[in-house]
């Protein structure tokens, strides 16, 4: 963990303001989805949990309007091409690097009114980079809560969840849903949100955490297409709903869409086929979202799994966004006494799975990974026993 008094002693050594000045903290975790994939950018329903694995930006506040971040590697020292500097009222043009997370947030906040300062700042993570645990989601939210002064208790969290995801579309260029960001601002200890991506309607889901521990397994297979693939997911999915709305013009996403609906277009030749089967991964992973969340709260652990194991294999046949990597720690994961379910997590390529393991299994399935995973793949695999957590504030 990246301790607070870690950050204040790094920043009085990169900014001479920070000698003589008290230091804040805020902090923003990552999410984990564990179930609902894709649907939240198709008006469906999604199920993260904020974890703690997080982002901490230790700053000052100052009275000009200029931004200064160094962000640090696990070393401490500032990572190559590591700082981000500019003005809040002459922002830069997009550069392709991480500070565009924070320049996207600063344009978003001033766009909708807010007041912003100038900071001086470090900004650590512990969230493992390209693993599709939504640090940029993190950077975006943690970034938020530095610039803004006292306006931020009065911001509504999906409020400015909102205005993250508008960082990320409109600046950033990725064409992502709400659910990074609303997890990461919103999250609640010990649970997971149950999140109604059109009407915004959202309640914490409790896990049953004495029973099944949260594990995340990292393949740490490289990403490379999930950023343009993404983009072209949700242009398929826009062409199914364009099809579908022809005969039905209350069809406004694939959430207005039955299963057999999907199947009666392919089937008369309406619907492509293969734009047919993303179409089914949101319409039946938005049923399965609801199977989870009813399982959970009666404590079938049975439902569970067979919902996990349902979506997973949706998302590798139907909208072809798994990989053999993800594949590989899955059926690991499964063929582990006491994992009670596993599935891909996140935007696929790479990345990471989540599990639910029984406590006294955990060791077991890091063991089962470490010995197993590196031989089928030649990747070193990350496994990291989370938490559930409450969402981004400041530090005492």
């Amino acid at each position: 963990m990246i301790e607070p008094v870690f950050l204040a002693e790094r920043l009085a050594e990169l900014e001479p303001q920070g000698r003589s000045r008290p230091v804040e903290v805020v902090r923003a975790p990552g999410r984990v989805n564990l179930i609902g994939e894709y649907t939240d950018v198709n008006d469906g329903f999604v199920l993260p949990a904020a974890i703690d694995l997080e982002i901490r930006i230790g700053f000052i506040p100052t009275d000009d309007r200029r931004v200064v971040l160094h962000r640090l590697g696990a070393d401490g020292t500032v990572v190559e091409e590591g700082r981000a500097i500019f003005d809040l009222d002459a922002l830069p043009d997009r550069s392709g690097r991480w500070a565009d997370y924070a320049i996207g947030m600063a344009r978003s906040l001033g766009e909708a009114g807010l007041r912003t300062r100038g900071i001086r700042g470090v900004i650590a993570s512990t969230l493992p980079v390209g693993a599709g645990l939504s640090s940029s989601a993190a950077i975006e939210m943690a970034v938020a809560h530095t610039l803004l002064e006292s306006e931020l208790d009065a911001v509504d969290p999906l409020d400015l969840a909102r205005l993250g995801r508008r960082a990320e579309n409109d600046f950033v260029g990725v064409q992502s849903g709400l659910m990074d960001q609303f997890a990461s601002n919103a999250g609640r200890d010990g649970a997971a949100l149950l999140l109604d991506c059109r009407t915004l309607e959202w309640r914490p889901v409790p896990l049953p955490l004495d029973e099944v521990s949260l594990v995340v397994c990292d393949t740490s297979a490289t990403r490379r297409l999930a950023g343009s693939e993404y983009n072209v997911r949700r242009a398929q999915c826009d062409q199914a709903v364009a099809v579908l709305g022809r005969d039905d013009p209350s069809i406004r996403a694939l959430r207005d869409v039955e299963p057999d609906a999907v199947s009666a277009a392919v089937r008369e030749g309406r619907l492509d086929p293969l734009v047919g089967r993303r179409a089914e991964h949101i319409v039946t992973e938005n049923k399965r979202v609801h199977a989870t969340v009813a399982a959970l709260e009666s404590g079938d652990l049975d439902a569970v799994a067979e919902a996990f194991a349902a979506s997973h294999a949706s998302l590798r046949d139907c909208f072809e966004v798994s990989s053999p990597a993800l594949d590989a720690m899955v059926e690991i994961a499964l063929a582990t006494p006491g994992v009670v379910a596993a599935r891909m997590t996140g935007a696929g390529f790479g990345g990471c799975t989540v599990n639910l393991v029984r406590p006294d299994a955990v060791d077991r399935l890091r063991l089962a990974v470490e010995e197993r995973y590196p031989a089928r793949t030649g990747l070193t695999p990350r496994i990291y026993a989370v938490r559930p957590v409450r969402g981004a504030g400041r530090m005492d």
